[in-house]
């Protein structure tokens, strides 16, 4: 267990029947990079059992925050779904992972690109102070199946947009693209098409996909990001990495469990 700190969970929110988020305690050695992940988990008859979450808190709060999937028959989230405020979870005392800043190329507009619960990374990276004055313009596109699964996205960039001190740079430079495939909805159909038909470029009101401006990072369903990342390399786009930046970055830790 030396690889990993307990801390306390502090609230539970269930969205959906398949999603919820919580916040728990942060140890004051934790540290990371907005869109980094870590292992955390339960301890489950005498080990622990993880799985990697991003966290959905910025690097400046005091707690962490993450959102999750709800997998009936999942090893962790089938447990995980039921904690309560008080519960200890497991944290790993290391964070890691591809989207961050620094593993691009500089650029004028960084598209956020996620599906489902593929959203928390970005969920910490609009909350970056930083963020905001390396690029003019965040898009933050965030597609599910249903209008219900977009609520945690809508709160919180609501949130930001009425916040004493992010609110005047998010209005002026987030723009939020939420879009569903199940339901009627004002943006609708799959991220990947509305990229390839120009058609959220032409929604949000800026310019097509451009390789010398844009810098884009991908976290979701492995569909999307295959389909993405090829469309991408299609048109000149290199994929960044920690020891190379590139025009964009993929996120591949992830398999819903």
């Amino acid at each position: 267990m030396s690889a990993f700190q307990t801390a306390t969970v502090l609230s539970v929110r269930h969205w959906t029947d398949t999603l919820f988020s919580f916040t728990a305690t942060r140890d004051p050695g934790f540290r990371f990079q907005n869109g980094q992940f870590a292992m955390i988990g339960l301890e489950v008859d005498g080990r622990p059992l993880m799985r990697a979450y991003s966290m959905a808190s910025a690097n400046h709060e005091e707690a962490l925050e993450f959102f999750s999937i709800k997998v009936a028959d999942g090893p962790l989230t089938s447990r995980l779904q039921k904690i309560r405020e008080g519960d200890r979870i497991l944290v790993g005392r290391k964070a890691t992972g591809t989207l961050i800043a620094g593993n691009l190329i500089p650029g004028r507009r960084l598209l956020l690109l996620s599906t489902g619960t593929g959203l928390a990374p970005f969920a910490s990276l609009i909350k970056d102070p930083e963020i905001y004055e390396t690029y003019d313009t965040i898009v933050l596109a965030h597609g599910c199946r249903q209008v219900s699964e977009l609520a945690y996205g809508e709160q919180l960039v609501d949130g930001l947009r009425s916040h004493e001190f992010f609110g005047s740079l998010v209005r002026d430079r987030l723009l939020y693209y939420p879009t569903v495939t199940r339901e009627p909805f004002r943006n609708r159909g799959r991220i990947t098409d509305l990229i390839a038909s120009g058609q959220m470029f032409a929604d949000i009101g800026g310019p097509d996909l451009d390789r010398e401006t844009d810098r884009v990072m991908l976290c979701g369903s492995p569909g999307m990001l295959a389909e993405l990342q090829t469309m991408l390399e299609a048109r000149g786009f290199t994929e960044g990495n920690h020891s190379t930046p590139g025009h964009f970055v993929v996120e591949k830790a992830f398999v819903e469990r």
